[in-house]
C-alpha cells in the first residue's frame, strides 16, 4: 500500500500489506507468473514477491548466480515478458519486491565481466568488480587467479587431451568439456607464429593477407602485460586485443588458408594422448595465463577470490566499490524510476564488505530515481530510508538487526522460530532429549556438535579464507615489537577458535568504528575459545581482541538511548587501516562459517526435534512461551513494524506444515520413543553393515522417521494407506542430502559410495520392501494423530502471522498443506489452476449468510485434508489486511490474557488503530497451542464449548463493549460481562473452526441527552 501522507517517522513511499514469493526461472517464466496475478489478487495478496530474474547462468532454477544485473533473463522471458508482467500487477493493483544479489555473481562464460578478468588479470576492468587477491601467500598465484575447474590432477586432465586450445571469433580460447576460457592475447602468437610459417608455404610471400596476419602477430605481441597498472597502458591493451581479433576474424573468412594454417597450429598444441612429451607447448601456453587450472578440491586451501560460502562458480563482488555499485544496478534503477519495481529483497547482505554503505547507497538509488535528495543522514538521525527494503539477514540468540541499516527489517527468519517455538513443548524438552539419546546414542550437547562442525568447515570448505586472514593477521603481527612473536601457526590456530567459537553470523565494524554489541560479541567468542583451549597462550587473545576492537578510552560515550560506538584510536595511521581491514575481512569469514557449520552441518547432524533445525534457529531453545512470543511482537511493532513475516521460504529446512506436525512430538514424547523403537525393529532387516557398522546409523534413522512422519501426504490416510507414488524418491533424496550434509558417513567433498548405497536401499527397503505393510501398518495410525494436531498448530501458526505487526509472506503454494522438504522438494511446480479451483469453492462459502457459512467452515474442518481450511483462512486474513492497512500497517499491538481451564494452551492478541474518522478499527486473532491432549483418540479437533470449558479470552476495557464478527464463520460473538471484567469464552471463538479473526463493531456513539 502507499503510506498515508500522515504516516510518522521515516517512511517508505510504499510497504506492501503482505507478499507471495513465486520462484521464476526457465521452467515458470514471466509469463506463468503473469497468468497468475489475477489469481493473487483474488486471494488477497498486496505484492508479488519474486526469485531474482536477471540473466543468471544457463538453466538456472534460483537466480543466484546471476550472470548479467542489468539484463532480465532471456530464460524467463526477457524484458518483453517482464514489461507485460508488470502491466498486469499494475492492473490488479499489486505491489512488485524483486530479489537482487549484490554479494556474488556466477562466473561461468556467459559472465562477460569474469570472462575479460581471466583474459586480462589484474589489467582487466572488471578487476575492480572482484574480490581477489592478487598477491596471496603462495608466490606461484601471484598476479593470477586459482580456477578450481578441473575433475581430476591438472597433469592427468592436460595429458588426458581434456584441454583443447579452439579458434573463435577471431582468437584462440581454451574448452574443458563445456567451458569455454580466454587465452591471453599477448601470448596468442606462440600458436600463431607456427601458423606464419605454414601459411607461408602455401601463400605468395608478397601475399597480403600473409602481411596482414603477420601485421596482427607483432601487434599482439607488443600489446602491454597483463600485469600493468598504469591506465593508458590497461586502456590500450584492452583497445588493441579487440583490434587485432576483429581483424584476424576478418582475415580469416577471406583467406581460408590462415585458418587452416592457425587450425594445423591449434592440433600440434593440443598434444596427443599416451606421448605426455605432446603437451609442452600447451602447459607452457597456459603457465602464461592471468589464471591458473587446478582440481576443483584444491579451492579449500588455495581458492584466492571470495567465494559465497564454499561453492567455486559463485564469486564475491566487491559492491563497496561505487563504480561497481553503479555498473550492477542501472537496471534496477530504472525498473524503480519505471515503477516496475516498487520494494526491494536483499541477498546475504552479511557477505557484504560494509552493509550498512551499502544499504545507504541503495535507498540513494531509489531516492534519484523518484528526485528525492539522497544523502546518508545527519548523525544521529534515523537513515534515509524512501525504498521499502527487506534483507536476508539471520539473527541469532537475542541478536537485533542493527538499528542503523537503512531497511525496514529481515526476511523473517526470527520470526518464523519465534512463532514455531510457540507449538514446542519447553516442558518436555528433557524428555525428548532422553528419548533421543537412548535411541541413536547420542547424547552430546548441542554446543559441542556446532563447535566440531565449525571447526571441521575451517579446516576444510573454508581453509583457504582462513590461510588469507592468518597472513594478514601475521602482517599486522610482525609491525608491532609486542605482537611480533606471535608465529603464524599460532595465530592460524588462535582464529580459528575465535571463529569456532562465535556466537553470531557476524559483526558489523567499518570506518565508524564498532557498535557496543559488537564488543560483547567478540568478548563472548573469545572467553569462550579461551574455555575450550586453557593450555593456549592468553596473549594472543589480547593481541586478536585489540587488533579486532582496538580499546578506545571514549567508547562508553554517547548519549542513553543512542547508538554507541568505539572507534580505532589515534595511532599509526598504516597500522589503523590494516586492522580495520582484517577486522571487515574477518566480518565476512565468520558468516559462511556459521552458515556452513551450522545450517549445513549441524542441523543434519543433531536431530533431537528437526522442526527446531530451521534457519536462524537454535535448537538448543527448546519451546517458547506465549510471554516471549508478545514481547518479540512488541518489539517489532515498535522499531521494525514493517519487517517481513516468514513461515516458508525456498531456502527453509522443511515445509511449513512438516514442521507444525514435527513440534507434535515434543507434546507426546515418550509415546514417539515407544513407536520409534518399534519401527526400528520392524526396518532392522533393511540395515546393511558398512565397514562392519550398521548403515544407516541410528541418527540417521531417527531423522527418517520424523521425515516421513511429518510428510506423509495429507490425502492419504488409515492404516491400510500405500505409498504414494514419489514418496519413496523424495524421501531417498533428502536423506542423502542429510547425510552429505552432516559430514559423518558421507559428503558433498568425499562421497562414501558404500554408505549412501545402503542409506538409499534401507528407505526404498522400509516403504516398499518386505517388511513394508508392518511398518505403515504400526506407523499411519501414530501418523494419523499427529497430522491433525499439525493441522491445528498450521492454522495457529497463519492466523497468528496475518495479524502479527509486519509483513506477512507466503511462499507459493503454501496457501495449501506444504508438506515439503530442503530444497530441491520445496521448489517442485505449483499447480496454480487447483488453487483457483478450491479459492471459488472458498468464496462461495464466504458469500452464504451465517448459518450457512459456519456449517461450511464446520465441513472444511472435517474435511480438512483437502486443504481448503488453510485457504480460507489465508484468504479471510489477506483480504482483511488489505481492507486495513491503517491497523496492520503500523497499528498497536496488545497483548490478551487466555485464561485456560483445560489440558491445552491458547495466545491472542488484537491490533488497532484509529481510522480516518476518528473510530477504532480492531482485530483480535485468537489461536490454540500445546493441544495434544484436546483431541481425544487424536480424530477430532480441539473446538467448541465441550472442548474448551470455561476457558476464556479476556478483553481490554477499549474493546469491552465492542461485540465482534467472526472473520471466518461470520457469526456474531458478544462478549460476557461480570463488573469491569469481559471476556470471550475460547469454545465460542473456536466453535467451528480451531482459530479466531474477531472484528470488532464499536457501541453505537451515545444520543445526545
Amino acid at each position: 500500500m502507499n503510506m498515508p501522507d500522515d504516516y510518522p517517522g521515516d517512511r517508505p513511499r510504499y510497504v506492501p500489506c503482505s507478499t507471495y514469493r513465486l520462484q521464476v526461472y526457465g521452467q515458470f517464466p514471466l509469463p506463468e507468473a503473469t497468468a497468475i496475478v489475477p489469481y493473487l489478487a483474488r486471494l488477497g495478496v498486496g505484492a508479488c514477491y519474486t526469485s531474482s530474474y536477471f540473466t543468471a547462468a544457463p538453466g538456472s532454477t534460483h537466480g543466484y548466480d546471476v550472470a548479467n544485473h542489468n539484463e532480465i533473463s532471456p530464460e524467463v522471458g526477457g524484458a518483453e515478458a517482464h514489461t507485460a508482467f508488470s502491466a498486469a500487477l499494475a492492473a490488479h493493483r499489486l505491489g512488485h519486491i524483486v530479489d537482487f544479489v549484490p554479494n556474488h555473481m556466477g562466473i561461468g562464460s556467459s559472465n562477460a565481466r569474469w570472462y575479460d578478468l581471466l583474459e586480462n588479470g589484474p589489467s582487466s576492468p572488471a578487476a575492480a568488480f572482484f574480490d581477489v587477491d592478487w598477491t596471496p601467500a603462495k608466490t606461484e598465484l601471484h598476479a593470477k587467479l586459482l580456477l578450481p575447474i578441473l575433475g581430476d590432477q591438472y597433469g592427468n586432465v592436460l595429458e588426458r587431451g581434456e584441454l583443447q586450445l579452439a579458434f573463435l571469433d577471431g582468437a584462440l580460447v581454451l574448452r574443458y568439456f563445456d567451458q569455454v576460457l580466454p587465452v591471453n592475447p599477448r601470448q596468442m602468437p606462440r600458436v600463431y607464429l607456427a601458423a606464419v610459417e605454414s601459411a607461408a608455404t602455401a601463400l605468395e610471400p608478397e601475399s597480403p593477407s600473409l602481411h596482414e596476419f603477420q601485421s596482427i602477430v607483432a601487434s599482439l605481441q607488443n600489446l602491454p602485460a597483463y600485469t600493468e597498472s598504469e591506465p593508458g597502458r590497461i586502456a590500450e591493451r584492452q583497445r588493441e586485443k579487440e583490434i587485432a581479433k576483429a581483424r584476424l576474424q576478418r582475415l580469416c573468412a577471406e583467406a581460408p588458408a590462415i585458418r587452416e594454417a592457425i587450425e594445423g597450429s591449434i592440433a600440434r598444441f593440443n598434444g596427443r594422448p599416451g606421448d605426455p612429451a605432446s603437451f609442452d607447448q600447451l602447459h607452457d601456453l597456459l603457465e602464461v595465463q592471468a589464471y591458473r587450472l587446478a582440481y576443483w578440491r584444491t579451492a579449500s586451501h588455495e581458492i584466492n577470490y571470495r567465494r559465497f560460502f564454499d561453492i567455486n562458480t559463485l564469486a564475491g563482488l566487491r559492491v563497496e566499490n561505487p563504480e561497481v555499485f553503479d555498473a550492477t544496478h542501472q537496471l534496477l534503477g530504472s525498473l524503480i524510476r519505471d515503477g516496475k519495481v516498487q520494494a526491494v529483497r536483499i541477498d546475504h547482505p552479511d557477505g557484504l564488505f560494509d552493509p550498512a554503505g551499502y544499504f545507504q547507497r541503495l535507498q540513494d538509488l531509489a531516492a534519484v530515481a523518484w528526485n528525492l535528495p539522497p544523502g546518508a543522514p545527519a548523525p544521529g538521525q534515523p537513515p534515509s530510508r524512501p525504498i521499502y527494503v527487506v534483507a536476508e539477514k539471520i539473527l541469532s540468540g537475542t541478536e537485533r538487526l542493527p538499528e542503523g541499516w537503512a531497511v525496514h527489517g529481515t526476511t523473517g527468519y526470527n520470526y518464523l522460530n519465534e512463532l514455531n517455538g510457540l507449538f514446542v513443548n519447553a516442558d518436555h524438552a528433557r524428555r525428548t532429549r532422553r528419548v533421543y539419546a537412548k535411541l541413536t546414542g547420542n547424547d552430546e550437547p548441542f554446543d559441542d556438535v556446532l563447535y566440531q562442525a565449525k571447526r571441521l568447515i575451517v579446516s576444510t570448505a573454508m581453509a583457504s579464507e582462513l590461510n588469507v586472514l592468518s597472513h594478514m593477521l601475521d602482517r599486522t603481527a610482525e609491525n608491532n615489537r609486542r605482537s611480533r612473536d606471535f608465529t603464524l601457526d599460532a595465530l592460524r590456530e588462535a582464529i580459528t577458535e575465535f571463529v569456532a567459537c562465535f556466537p553470531v553470523y557476524r559483526t558489523y565494524v567499518d570506518e565508524r568504528g564498532w557498535r557496543l554489541e559488537d564488543r560483547a560479541v567478540v568478548a563472548r567468542a573469545i572467553v569462550r575459545a579461551q574455555r575450550r583451549n586453557p593450555a593456549m597462550e592468553s596473549s594472543i587473545f589480547d593481541f586478536f581482541r585489540e587488533v579486532v576492537l582496538p580499546r578506545d578510552p571514549n567508547d562508553d560515550a554517547g548519549p542513553p538511548g543512542k547508538e554507541r560506538r568505539g572507534g580505532y584510536p589515534p595511532a599509526d595511521e598504516r597500522e589503523v587501516q590494516e586492522r580495520l581491514r582484517f577486522a571487515m575481512k574477518l566480518q565476512q569469514y565468520t558468516g559462511p562459517v556459521q552458515a556452513k557449520g551450522l545450517e549445513d552441518t549441524t542441523f543434519y547432524r543433531y536431530n533431537v526435534l528437526l522442526s527446531l533445525n530451521e534457519v536462524g534457529g537454535d535448537p538448543s531453545r527448546f519451546g517458547r512461551s506465549a510471554e516471549d512470543f508478545h514481547g518479540a511482537n512488541a518489539f517489532r511493532s515498535t522499531h521494525w513494524p514493517f519487517e517481513m513475516l516468514a513461515t516458508a521460504t525456498h531456502d527453509t529446512k522443511m515445509g511449513e506444515d512438516v514442521r507444525a506436525r514435527i513440534n507434535v512430538l515434543s507434546e507426546i514424547p515418550d509415546e514417539w520413543g515407544r513407536e520409534v523403537a518399534r519401527w526400528m525393529r520392524i526396518t532392522r532387516t533393511h540395515r546393511t553393515l558398512v565397514e562392519q557398522e550398521p548403515a544407516p546409523d541410528r541418527n540417521d534413522e531417527y531423522r527418517f522417521y520424523q521425515a516421513l512422519v511429518g510428510i506423509w501426504p495429507a490425502e492419504i490416510a488409515g492404516a491400510d494407506g500405500e505409498v504414494p507414488d514419489g514418496l519413496s524418491d523424495r524421501l531417498a533424496e533428502y536423506m542423502l542430502k542429510a547425510a552429505r550434509e552432516a559430514k559423518v558417513h558421507t559428503s558433498w567433498l568425499t562421497t562414501n559410495q558404500a554408505y549412501e548405497d545402503a542409506l538409499t536401499a534401507f528407505v526404498r527397503g522400509a516403504l516398499s520392501g518386505p517388511s513394508a505393510a508392518r511398518l505403515l501398518a504400526a506407523l499411519l495410525p501414530f501418523q494419523e494423530r499427529v497430522a491433525l494436531i499439525g493441522m491445528v498448530n498450521s492454522l495457529a501458526q497463519v492466523a497468528l502471522k496475518l495479524g502479527s505487526p509486519g509483513v506477512p509472506d507466503f511462499y507459493q503454494g503454501t496457501e495449501l498443506w506444504e508438506l515439503s522438504l530442503v530444497d530441491p522438494d520445496n521448489r517442485r511446480p505449483v499447480d496454480f489452476a487447483v488453487r483457483a479451483r478450491l479459492l471459488d469453492e472458498v468464496d462461495g462459502a464466504l458469500a452464504l449468510a451465517p448459518d450457512a457459512r459456519r456449517a461450511a467452515v464446520g465441513d472444511y474442518l472435517r474435511h480438512w485434508r483437502d486443504g481448503r481450511i488453510k485457504m480460507l483462512l489465508t484468504a479471510v486474513g489477506l483480504r482483511l489486511r488489505r481492507e486495513l492497512p491503517h491497523v496492520f500497517c503500523g497499528g498497536a499491538y496488545l497483548p490478551l490474557v487466555t485464561e485456560v481451564t483445560v489440558p491445552g494452551s491458547a495466545v491472542a492478541f488484537a491490533r488497532s488503530a484509529r481510522s480516518r474518522n476518528g473510530s477504532l478499527d480492531a482485530v483480535i486473532f485468537a489461536a490454540p497451542r500445546l493441544c495434544s491432549a484436546l483431541t481425544g483418540d487424536g480424530t477430532t479437533p480441539p473446538v467448541g464449548a465441550d472442548c474448551w470449558k470455561t476457558s476464556r479470552l479476556m478483553l481490554p476495557p477499549e474493546l469491552a463493549g465492542c461485540t465482534f464478527t467472526h472473520e471466518l464463520t461470520g457469526a456474531a460473538i458478544r462478549p460476557t460481562r461480570a463488573g469491569e471484567d469481559a471476556w470471550i469464552f475460547l469454545g465460542e471463538a473456536f466453535e467451528a473452526a480451531p482459530v479466531a479473526i474477531l472484528r470488532a463493531i464499536p457501541p453505537a456513539a451515545a444520543a445526545p441527552g
